[in-house]
C-alpha cells in the first residue's frame, strides 16, 4: 500500500469536506434568516448538484487522461475561488440578484466537490493494493472519516455563522482550503490514476450493464437521503422545533458525524466482503425503516420532535452501511478504466441529490416533513429494485456476452496449463479463483 499517497489524498479530502459541509450550513441559515423560502433555498442548491453531474463525467475522463492529482488540485482552487466570490454578496441585493448570483457561485462549488471527491475515491483503488477485503476496508475508511468531518463542517458553519458572521467565514474556510491546495500539489505523485492509453471523450458513458444499473441505484438513494436532509429538516428545526442556528447545526453534525463513523466501520458490520447479497438485504431493511418512520410521523404529529430525530437516526446508521456497500461494489465492478466508470457512478450520485435537493424544498412547502418522508421511503423502494437487479455475486458478464479474460497480458500459469490440456484434447482443469477474481473483458 502507497502509505504517503492515501495520506495526502485522505487530508486534502478532509480539509475540503469540513468547507463544504460549514459552506452548506452558511448559505442555508444565513438566507434562511433572510426570509428566503424554502423552494427559493432549494434553488440556491440546484446549480451546485447540477454541476456535479458534469463535473464527474468530465471528471472521470480529464482523470484517466491527466491524473487524479490534477484533479484534486482543480477542485481545491476552485473551492478557494468560490469562497471568496460569495464573500462579495451584499444583504441589500434584491431577492433575485442574490439567488441568480449565490447560484452561479456554488456551481463553482459543485464543481470542485465533485472533482475533489472523485479524484480521492478513485485513488484508493490504485493505492490500497491488492485484495477485495482491503479495499473494502479502505474505501469505508475514507468514506465514512469523509462524512463525519463533514458532520463537523455542519457545526463549523453554524458556529462560524454565530460567532464571526457570513463574510468573514468565508474568509476563514477559503484560506484553511488553500493550505490543502500548496500542500496537495507539492506532494501527490503526479502519474496517480493516469491511464496509459488516452480515451476518447465518448467513453465517459458506461457500457456495462451493471454499473448502469448500480448508478441508478444510488441515484435513488442518494435523493431519498437528500428529499429530507437538505431543506426539510433544517427548515423543520428552525420554524417546528424552534431551534437556533447553533443547534440545527450541531442535530445535522451529529447526524453526518455518526453516520460517518458507522460507515467507517461497515465491513465489520456486515461481516462479509460487502457484495450483492448483501447490498440487497441492507437496502431492505433501509426502505421498511424509513417507510415505518413515515407512517408513525403520519399516525401522530409532525410536532413530536423526539420521534422525529430518532427515526432519522436509525435511517443514518442504516443509510451508512448502504453507502459503504455501493461505494465499494462500483470499485469491484469497475473494470479497465477505473476513473471513468467512478466518474459516471458519481454524476448519478450528483442527480440523486438535485432531484432530491428540488424535491426536499417542493415536498415540505407541500405536505411538510411528512411527505419529504414518504418520498424518500419511495425513492429507496426504487433502488433496492435496481440493486436487486445487479448481477449475481462474482459474475461480470457484460450484455454482450463477450468472454472475460485475465487482467496481466501474460496468462497466468494455470490458465497455460489449460490451454496446453485443450490443445491436447484433455479435459481443462479448474481455474483457481484468484484468476477468476483478475478477469475483465476482451
Amino acid at each position: 500500500m502507497n502509505l504517503r499517497s492515501y495520506a495526502v489524498v485522505t487530508a486534502a479530502y478532509w480539509v475540503f469536506t469540513i468547507s463544504d459541509g460549514a459552506l452548506r450550513m452558511l448559505v442555508l441559515l444565513h438566507f434562511h434568516d433572510l426570509g428566503y423560502s424554502p423552494v427559493s433555498l432549494a434553488f440556491l442548491f440546484l446549480a451546485y448538484e447540477f454541476m456535479g453531474i458534469v463535473t464527474n463525467l468530465l471528471g472521470g475522463w480529464v482523470g484517466s487522461r491527466r491524473g487524479l492529482n490534477q484533479t484534486l488540485v482543480m477542485g481545491l482552487a476552485l473551492q478557494v475561488v468560490a469562497l471568496l466570490a460569495l464573500s462579495l454578496q451584499g444583504d441589500t441585493w434584491s431577492q433575485a440578484a442574490s439567488v441568480v448570483f449565490v447560484m452561479g457561485v456554488q456551481s463553482l462549488s459543485g464543481v470542485a466537490k465533485d472533482l475533489t471527491k472523485m479524484s480521492a475515491k478513485t485513488s484508493v483503488k490504485f493505492v490500497a493494493g491488492e485484495g477485495e477485503n482491503r479495499l473494502f476496508r479502505w474505501v469505508a475508511v475514507l468514506t465514512g472519516s469523509k462524512n463525519a468531518l463533514k458532520g463537523v463542517g455542519f457545526f463549523v458553519g453554524g458556529w462560524l455563522l454565530a460567532t464571526a458572521g457570513f463574510r468573514s467565514s468565508l474568509w476563514i474556510m477559503a484560506g484553511t482550503v488553500g493550505v490543502a491546495l500548496v500542500l496537495s500539489g507539492l506532494l501527490l505523485d503526479t502519474a496517480l490514476g493516469r491511464a496509459e492509453e488516452k480515451t476518447p471523450i465518448g467513453s465517459i458513458f458506461s457500457k456495462s450493464t451493471a454499473i448502469n444499473r448500480l448508478s441508478i441505484a444510488r441515484l435513488f438513494l442518494f435523493g431519498a437521503r437528500d428529499i429530507w436532509f437538505v431543506v426539510a429538516l433544517p427548515i423543520f428545526l428552525d420554524d417546528i422545533a424552534g431551534w437556533s442556528f447553533e443547534a440545527t447545526g450541531a442535530f445535522l453534525a451529529a447526524w453526518v458525524i455518526g453516520y460517518g463513523i458507522i460507515q467507517s466501520f461497515a465491513p465489520a458490520v456486515v461481516r462479509s466482503k460487502g457484495d450483492r447479497s448483501g447490498a440487497i438485504v441492507w437496502l431492505a431493511v433501509l426502505v421498511l425503516a424509513t417507510a415505518a418512520l413515515a407512517a408513525t410521523v403520519t399516525g401522530t404529529d409532525e410536532s413530536n420532535v423526539v420521534v422525529v430525530l430518532v427515526g432519522l437516526m436509525v435511517f443514518g446508521a442504516i443509510f451508512a452501511v448502504n453507502s459503504s456497500l455501493h461505494s465499494y461494489l462500483i470499485l469491484t465492478l469497475s473494470q479497465e478504466d477505473t476513473a471513468l466508470d467512478v466518474g459516471f457512478y458519481y454524476s448519478a450520485n450528483a442527480a440523486g441529490r438535485l432531484i432530491g435537493t428540488l424535491l426536499s424544498g417542493v415536498l415540505y412547502l407541500t405536505g411538510g416533513l411528512t411527505l419529504a418522508l414518504w418520498g424518500s421511503a419511495a425513492f429507496l423502494f426504487i433502488a433496492w429494485l435496481f440493486t436487486f437487479a445487479l448481477p449475481q455475486d462474482g459474475e461480470r458478464k457484460e450484455p454482450s456476452g463477450r468472454r472475460w479474460r485475465p487482467a496481466s497480458s501474460k496468462l497466468s500459469a494455470s490458465s497455460q496449463a489449460t490451454n496446453v490440456a485443450r490443445s491436447s484434447g484433455h479435459r481443462s482443469p479448474v481455474i483457481p479463483n484468484q484468476a477468476v477474481s483478475r478477469l475483465r473483458p476482451l
